[in-house]
């Protein structure tokens, strides 16, 4: 039985990493329809209900009805002040967080191998030089450098009189985010790889006249998936919260880009009189966080030989 046989056989057993794997998926699954669910439900994140109808909201712009607005109409309720459709809002932010902090991910995973890969192979002048600039990235407070590099980036791109586009803004997210992010990933990476690197089938290969980046390639990164992938399944909830925390001081994604962390601005700014607005994004977002952490120690679970899972 092959390696990853044995890991599916060991995760299968594991009833929380299962139920956290389905729970993950219906969140993907969720992300991606959502225009076609919004289609069908009939409602966009947009359109300003509330505006539109004078019974939707009172004379202080909150929604009349109770629990936020929730009605046959209007399932979540919707948004104090503009009165859009919560619902499709949790939809679309759903939809803008989870593939941003997806990209965000995928930029950690690709610098922290490569950097931990070559560290660790190389060594010498190579590796200490990276490790250095690792030890000077890690210095950095990475929430203070978010917040004044966001503004900066997309300025350099745009031109003052002009709205910057939601590609750019997302884009931005991601190269930040991912930079600041991959620094653990590359250490672990570079102390396997000096393991790995003394082993027979490593020499083997240099022996045999093997460049250096074919054995980096073929030899070391197959036995390097296992703590990438439950690196990554650990990465990628951290990178939600730090797309929701842009958004929600004002430097990621703005208005009307649906967004959890937009979601949760505009729902502190209406706590009090309408509390159900903010209840389903963060009921959402506990979630899906909580879900995928468990994933990612199942994931580590059935890839340890000596777990007892």
């Amino acid at each position: 039985m092959s390696p990853g046989q044995l890991m599916w056989r060991r995760f299968k057993r594991d009833r929380t990493g299962v139920i956290s794997a389905c729970v993950v998926i219906f969140f993907f699954v969720i992300a991606l329809l959502a225009p076609l669910i919004s289609k069908v439900y009939g409602k966009d994140p947009y359109t300003l209900y509330g505006q539109n109808s004078l019974t939707l909201l009172n004379e202080f712009n909150m929604p009349s009805a109770s629990f936020g607005g929730a009605s046959g109409s209007f399932w979540f309720g919707i948004e104090p002040n503009l009165g859009r459709d919560v619902f499709t809002q949790l939809l679309y932010g759903m939809r803008t967080s989870i593939f941003t902090a997806l990209g965000a991910t995928l930029v950690v995973v690709i610098l922290g191998v490569l950097i931990g890969l070559v560290g660790g192979y190389f060594g010498g002048v190579v590796d200490y030089w990276l490790g250095r600039f690792t030890d000077l990235l890690l210095g950095f407070p990475s929430q203070l450098f978010m917040l004044a590099s966001m503004p900066v980036i997309t300025a350099a791109f745009v031109k003052p009189d002009e709205n910057t586009p939601v590609w750019l803004r997302a884009a931005a997210i991601i190269a930040v985010t991912g930079v600041l992010g991959w620094m653990g990933l590359a250490r672990l990476i570079r102390a396997a790889t000096l393991t790995l690197r003394e082993r027979e089938f490593v020499e083997a290969a240099r022996i045999s006249g093997a460049s250096p980046w074919r054995i980096i390639r073929k030899e070391l990164l197959p036995n390097l998936w296992s703590p990438i992938l439950v690196q990554a399944t650990l990465q990628l909830p951290s990178n939600i919260l730090s797309v929701a925390f842009l958004s929600f001081v004002g430097v990621g994604f703005v208005e009307p880009t649906p967004d959890w962390g937009r979601m949760f601005a505009n729902g502190a700014q209406y706590i009090e009189q309408d509390p159900w607005y903010m209840l389903y994004p963060g009921v959402a977002m506990v979630i899906f966080v909580v879900a995928f952490n468990l994933l990612g120690d199942s994931v580590r679970d059935a890839f340890d030989p000596k777990s007892g899972r």
